[in-house]
């Protein structure tokens, strides 16, 4: 058996319990997150951890919006086939959404939509395995183990940081060229 670690992410979203092994990051679970959705010894607290540290610097990064992409070694247990959906949700760009049927098709189950929500709810790496941005397919919010007001300011985060990188790079792209001046506009 695998030891494992763990240490508490206080994140504005509620304390976040990181678990490690040696070989990657295992879960991150919520405060009042059920002990039978993700079933994994947490171990001893080290939050002098390698994983545990690089999982909290990445976390903080993410919610000061300076990081858009987790690059943090996984140690995942479950199976194959979540192991499938949770790689697509892995693979869902920052800020945008899916749906469980989008899902289902990108992993070549297009009839397992059920099941794709099914390994979505035991993702045991949330917020790194983004399941806050798999939606209904009517758009609407649907379960998250860290709650629908959650999975909300997830959302909303990840919009803000986008607008605020793109008035950023509209605001570089108008400083690339001069405005016209007495000294150099051009003369008809």
């Amino acid at each position: 058996m695998v030891a494992h670690a763990f240490g508490i992410f206080a994140s504005p979203v509620g304390k976040l319990t990181m678990v490690a092994s040696d070989h990657g990051l295992a879960a991150l679970l919520w405060e009042n997150d059920d002990p039978a959705r993700v079933r994994l010894p947490r171990g001893r607290e080290a939050h002098d951890h390698p994983v545990l540290r690089c999982a909290a610097e990445q976390l903080h990064a993410y919610f000061s919006g300076q990081l858009t992409r987790f690059d943090i070694p996984l140690d995942l247990g479950g199976t194959e086939f979540q192991k499938l959906v949770w790689t697509a949700l892995l693979r869902i760009p920052f800020g945008e959404t899916r749906s469980y049927s989008e899902i289902a098709q990108e992993i070549g189950r297009p009839s397992a939509c059920r099941a794709v929500g099914a390994a979505n709810g035991r993702n045991p790496i949330s917020i790194i395995a983004a399941c806050h941005r798999v939606i209904g397919s009517g758009g609407a919010l649907t379960g998250f183990a860290g709650g629908l007001e959650v999975k909300r300011r997830l959302l909303d985060h990840e919009q803000a940081v986008l607008r605020q990188k793109r008035e950023w790079r509209t605001q570089e792209d108008s400083n690339l060229w001069p405005l016209p001046s007495e000294g150099n506009a051009l003369s008809s």
